[in-house]
């Protein structure tokens, strides 16, 4: 069992950062595919960034690509995703996702567990 709590979100003017974090707890962190996914009002939750177990690969949905970056600490059981240069339409819920995948998936019945969510709203 892994159990994810995100932190991080807020309200943010356009253009600003924000990083998010998620906090697992397990032994068994580090063996696991974490994820982010966003969910706005009356929209599909939609992939937005992943990282295998080792931290060797990354992936990014392209209208967040070279603005967000995620990363992990195995050591402290953490994900981060730093987000840079946020507009408007990346206002939404953000969550955390764990998976067993060596990859990536980007569906999001492909994680087995998920954290509550955390707010972020980007201002104009």
């Amino acid at each position: 069992q892994v159990q994810l709590v995100e932190s991080g979100g807020r309200l943010v003017q356009a253009g600003g950062s924000l990083r998010l974090s998620c906090a697992a707890s397990g032994r068994t962190f580090s063996r696991y595919t974490m994820a982010w996914f966003r969910q706005a009002p009356g929209k599909e939750r939609e992939f937005v960034s992943g990282i295998t177990w080792s931290a060797g690969r990354s992936y990014y949905a392209d209208s967040v690509k070279g603005r967000f970056t995620v990363s992990r600490d195995n050591a402290k059981n953490t994900v981060y995703l730093q987000m840079n240069s946020l507009k408007p339409e990346d206002t939404a819920v953000y969550y955390c996702a764990a998976g067993t995948s060596a990859a990536v998936p980007l569906g999001r019945y492909s994680y087995d567990y998920w954290g509550q969510g955390t707010q972020v709203t980007v201002s104009s």
